[in-house]
């Protein structure tokens, strides 16, 4: 018989369950309490229960662990300045969508040289994921892969979906399953229905099939996750943080039965993926929520130590973004303070560990 399976596989490599990897990198009693203290104030942010605006800055990608950590030092001590106004998570995105080819991000390539080596990036975004818990502060990232999860789920207090897979049946699945809060952005084309749509879908139950802790094929069982909501970040048809965009958007919300809570991105499309324009993006909405709109909870801001974008090379700058540009780290303190004075006096409930 002619062969007709795996014709275009070059090999198929076994992973560590992910059982093991969380022996081998447990999570902490300290991380373990930051993931359900920021899980739960992120979910009264969306709900509209606690005022403060929340923030979502770091790097378009990692891809130094070191200089991550740097960052979130940094991030740390402004999360604790700012926190009666401010609810601030650290972007850890690790894995990297790509519209046709190029570096999939520091868990699928982690020494950046086509090597691959999933094993090796699992462990070493686990324990920057540990790390940066351990400092306080609360970890975001966009999640692709639908075995992911399982391995990282435990130090994540927010997730997003992006554009490119808002409409993917797979993802809306996943995320009913997701212990945290997910945010679902605008199609590439800027249509915020998609989004919308896939909110109603993942706020339902659904089956699908998945891994267990032990690696297994399995049939997951969802209940559905109800704290998902939508992110602005503009599309091929141009930015769509403006007030007419964004009340559009909580009017999608609200008449498909759900919560009207936005998040804008300041970069991608929004920004026409000019870095120094996140500032522009920024100050809009912080205008808007000063003029009554309560539907704008958050904020996502693309930064770094160092402001621009750097090709891979033997030689990289430190602290400098390998995909899209951000803004710097001079930048992204002056934007935070203007947030804070620019928010009212809050003085939020203490929060509760609902996980």
């Amino acid at each position: 018989m002619k062969r007709v399976e795996d014709i275009n596989v070059l090999r198929i490599q076994p992973l560590s369950p992910p059982e093991v990897l969380k022996r081998e990198l447990p999570e902490s009693e300290r991380a373990n309490r930051i993931v359900v203290d920021g899980r739960a104030a992120i979910r009264r942010v969306l709900r509209k229960e606690d005022p403060r605006l929340l923030v979502i800055a770091g790097p378009c990608s990692i891809h130094d662990a070191d200089a991550a950590l740097d960052y979130a030092r940094r991030l740390s001590a402004l999360g604790e300045r700012y926190a009666e106004r401010l609810l601030i998570a650290m972007r850890v995105y690790f894995d990297k969508p790509r519209t046709t080819v190029g570096w999939r991000g520091f868990m699928n390539d982690p020494e950046m040289n086509g090597s691959n080596n999933l094993e090796a990036g699992l462990k070493k975004t686990r324990k920057l994921l540990l790390d940066i818990n351990e400092l306080g502060l609360p970890v975001a990232t966009e999640i692709l892969d639908p075995f992911i999860p399982q391995y990282l789920d435990d130090l994540l207090s927010w997730g997003a979906i992006g554009a490119r897979t808002t409409e993917s049946q797979t993802h809306r699945a996943m995320v009913s399953g997701l212990s945290v809060p997910v945010g679902f952005k605008n199609s590439t084309e800027g249509n915020t229905q998609l989004a919308v749509d896939a909110i109603a879908s993942s706020s339902s139950p659904h089956t699908f099939l998945g891994i267990d802790e032990a690696g297994h094929a399995a049939v997951v069982y969802t209940k559905g996750n109800p704290d998902c909501h939508v992110i602005l970040r503009g599309g091929r048809a141009g930015p769509n943080y403006a007030a007419p965009f964004t009340a559009e958007a909580g009017e999608k919300l609200r008449a498909a039965g759900l919560i009207g809570a936005l998040i804008v991105d300041c970069s991608h499309h929004n920004s026409g993926y000019n870095h120094r324009r996140q500032e522009t993006v920024w100050n809009d909405v912080l205008a808007q929520r000063a003029a009554g709109n309560d539907d704008l909870v958050g904020m996502m801001l693309e930064s770094n130590i160092r402001e621009g974008k750097q090709a891979i090379s033997g030689n990289l700058e430190y602290g400098v973004s390998l995909t899209d540009p951000c803004v710097g780290w001079e930048a992204t303190e002056g934007l935070l303070a203007r947030a804070y004075a620019a928010l009212p006096q809050t003085s939020p409930t203490l929060l509760t560990t609902d996980g």
